[in-house]
């Protein structure tokens, strides 16, 4: 409501602060109109591949499709955002897009599953063979979504600011399990061609692969280490850059990463896709 009384919309860069410096906001937008476009398709078609795989599936696929489904409702999302944040400025609305923006904060423990998963497979291949059953990986699933629910619901009662520490917390933890387990198969990987001229084609392709999940790793989730330093900036350039700038750099992993799914799968070594070096942050591991 304005001041008149008569009803007005909601500034689409959020804050009047913001004016002087609105384009982190049309960075955040961007970003959620291109994933809605891109990331909620490649989603859906990660779904599907995963759920139409008849035989030998990748024991990472139960952590990969949780991680789709995730995605996929965050990406779908997006409409009822920007009609909420540009138009109506609704609160009951603004509680459910909170839930989603708890959601897509945690969802980042299925990747770390994924990481773990596949560092087990490579650099742990004998104990991975003794755990290869689908029902543990169902079971950590689920402890996985009580606690994503568990935050999401928080974030959506208490607000943003009150999870802001715990977001920062989960992140990092996160972003040192999953580089540490890349950089540990990207080591045994180089060490299993010592001393031959050539690497095996397959071990090049999967070497590759995890160079490139390593690099989208720390881009995707490395600017989140900024948000603990929140008093040290001014309430403009953390509202209206920093904050912003980081979500939508996140959120951005919901199309890289399916991306990355659908157009580099491959299997290693011939171990019934134990191993395998596909990734799509939300499925980019090892």
């Amino acid at each position: 409501m304005n001041l008149s009384g008569a009803f007005a919309p909601p500034l689409w860069y959020q804050y009047q602060m913001c004016a002087v410096a609105p384009y982190g906001f049309v960075f955040y937008y961007g970003i959620k109109v291109f994933n809605l476009v891109v990331g909620a398709p490649c989603n859906g078609l990660v779904i599907w591949q995963i759920a139409a795989k008849k035989s030998n599936p990748c024991t990472s696929d139960v952590f990969i499709l949780n991680l789709a489904i995730l995605d996929a409702y965050f990406c779908l999302m997006m409409p009822t955002e920007l009609l909420n944040s540009l138009l109506l400025d609704d609160a009951r609305i603004w509680y459910l897009q909170r839930f989603s923006y708890g959601v897509k904060d945690a969802g980042v423990l299925f990747l770390v599953c994924v990481c773990l998963d596949r560092y087990m497979a490579v650099v742990h291949p004998m104990l991975f063979a003794s755990i290869r059953d689908h029902k543990i990986r169902t079971g950590i699933c689920l402890v996985a979504w009580a606690v994503i629910t568990a935050y999401a619901l928080a974030k959506c009662i208490l607000g943003s600011m009150s999870v802001n520490g715990v977001f920062s917390g989960v992140v990092l933890f996160a972003l040192a399990i999953m580089v540490l387990c890349n950089i540990s198969v990207i080591w045994v990987l180089r060490r299993s061609v010592a001393g031959k001229e050539v690497m095996h084609p397959a071990k090049k392709k999967a070497l590759k692969m995890v160079l490139i999940a390593l690099a989208i790793i720390v881009i995707n989730y490395l600017p989140p280490v900024l948000m603990p330093f929140a008093p040290y900036y001014s309430m403009m350039q953390f509202q209206c850059q920093i904050r912003i700038s980081v979500y939508s750099i996140m959120d951005l992993s919901c199309s890289v990463e399916p991306l990355l799914f659908v157009t580099k799968m491959e299997c290693v070594g011939g171990r019934g896709c134990g191993c395998c070096v596909v990734s799509a942050p939300h499925r980019v591991a090892a």
